[in-house]
């Protein structure tokens, strides 16, 4: 029998949020290899003999190389397995899939790919807020806090950031919110450009708190944390109320 993977999205968290395709994929998989934040009762739609191998990345903490992830995926597959790649959010979206195709393509495997909600959406969602608005929002862009080795990327396009009617929204940023939004002032984003951080978004420990670009300099500056968070910026992080 020929092997196969399905890589698929689990959302932000909330598994009520699952596809009826994931939760399809889920319950047909031999194997299982997830993402910390696709764990808890998203895994409660596998099969009890499933194979739930957590291969889940996260910042301060001892984790599986993406050689030695992709390795196993080829191998589950390899020896003719149903496999389900967990990611967080939408596969698509900062979850090292190119890594993992590459590796799949080149060891001669199939695939699918089955998108997901992005955080983002979901945090924009839970504060009642669209990502986009005519004449106030025209374009939405999404961008990575930190580079392979988890410093800034030098290569970020400050003017485009900072662009008034644009809503951005950074992921894995809170370590480098600092240094970025420095910049992002210099480039010329009013201090005051309102902002939300959202640490778990979906989950019952959810929370979103709004403030200044600036504001939320110093408060990151002065605190450190693990917990993945998201920062969103732009005039609609303001909200209406």
């Amino acid at each position: 029998m020929s092997g196969f993977v399905s890589f698929v999205s689990s959302g932000p968290g909330d598994p009520e949020l699952l596809t009826l395709k994931a939760v399809d994929r889920l319950g047909k998989a031999d194997a299982i290899l997830f993402d910390d934040l696709s764990a808890g009762p998203i895994l409660d739609h596998a099969r009890k003999d499933a194979d739930l191998v957590g291969v889940g990345k996260r910042a301060g903490r001892a984790s599986p190389s993406q050689d030695h992830v992709s390795r196993l995926l080829v191998d589950y597959a390899k020896a003719g397995q149903h496999v389900v790649r967990l990611k967080s959010g939408d596969a698509g979206i900062f979850g090292r899939l190119e890594e993992e195709l590459t590796a799949l393509r080149a060891a001669g495997m199939k695939y699918e790919i089955i998108p997901g909600v992005t955080s983002a959406s979901a945090a924009a969602a839970a504060v009642g807020i669209p990502l986009t608005r005519r004449l106030v929002a025209r374009r939405v862009q999404f961008i990575t806090g930190h580079d392979i080795a988890g410093a800034l990327p030098e290569d970020i396009n400050m003017s485009a950031l900072a662009d008034p009617q644009a809503t951005t929204v950074v992921y894995m940023g809170k370590r480098t919110w600092p240094k970025l939004a420095r910049q992002l002032m210099d480039a010329g984003l009013p201090h005051d450009t309102p902002a939300l951080l959202a640490h778990a978004v979906s989950t019952p420990e959810q929370s979103v708190e709004r403030m200044s670009v600036a504001a939320l300099a110093t408060r990151l500056e002065a605190t450190s944390s693990t917990t993945p968070a998201l920062i969103l910026f732009g005039a609609l992080a303001q909200g209406d109320d």
